[in-house]
């Protein structure tokens, strides 16, 4: 690892050249470099391009963190790179989703001119590389695409946002959609009446328990 990695230029171009632009899911959840991910961090980019960084350094738990508070209007950009990086985890379902819904924007058509379409045969064809995973290796056409992709949309974020420090990364968040606030809820599991008092039973024992002491 190079000893500057001072600034985006420097981490983009060293994650670049050391381990390519993502096409294909990895197998290992590590990051390539996870002493990248600190220094990412400690560059306080906007989220959008510390999100970038993150997801060619194959950190994606850092990344989805930052997409989970840019998936809703207007953040634009941040709904797409969400679109990325299940792109790059191999959901295309939900990458395709995330494309449609950004389609209209700039950012996207920064990096897909030829509109959405085009974008979405690029998934299906990279879905159908996976398949042939064992056959033959990825296809030069597709590795050349995905650095298209994420040059424009770097590119795209840089000339929107700038690479200087960004002292509360909140101030840019958003709130989330009524639809990403429904699907949460349907993830929190509700506590039933017998859970409930089988966690007033525990309390009690455990007071009882204490107060014996």
């Amino acid at each position: 690892m190079p000893q500057d990695l001072s600034s985006f230029d420097n981490i983009y171009t060293h994650l670049t050249s050391t381990y390519g632009y993502p096409v294909l899911p990895r197998k290992s959840p590590r990051p390539h470099a996870p002493a990248a991910s600190h220094s990412i961090a400690e560059l306080s980019l906007h989220p959008t391009l510390e999100a970038i960084l993150h997801i060619l350094n194959a950190d994606l738990p850092s990344a989805h963190f930052l997409c989970r508070h840019m998936q809703n209007k207007p953040a634009w950009e941040g709904m797409y790179i969400h679109g990325l990086l299940h792109r790059v985890e191999g959901d295309f379902e939900n990458a395709k989703a995330w494309y449609g819904d950004v389609a209209h924007s700039d950012a996207f058509k920064s990096a897909w001119p030829e509109g959405l379409e085009t974008a979405k045969e690029f998934l299906d064809d990279v879905k159908a590389a996976i398949n042939d995973g064992a056959k033959k290796p990825c296809s030069k056409d597709l590795e050349d695409l995905s650095r298209r992709e994420i040059d424009r949309l770097s590119q795209w974020c840089k000339k929107q946002f700038g690479v200087e420090r960004v002292a509360d990364a909140t101030t840019v968040w958003v709130e989330p959609s009524e639809k990403e606030r429904a699907m949460a809820a349907k993830m929190i599991p509700k506590v039933d009446a017998e859970s409930k008092i089988g966690i007033a039973r525990l309390y009690n024992q455990i007071s009882n328990d204490t107060q014996s002491q």
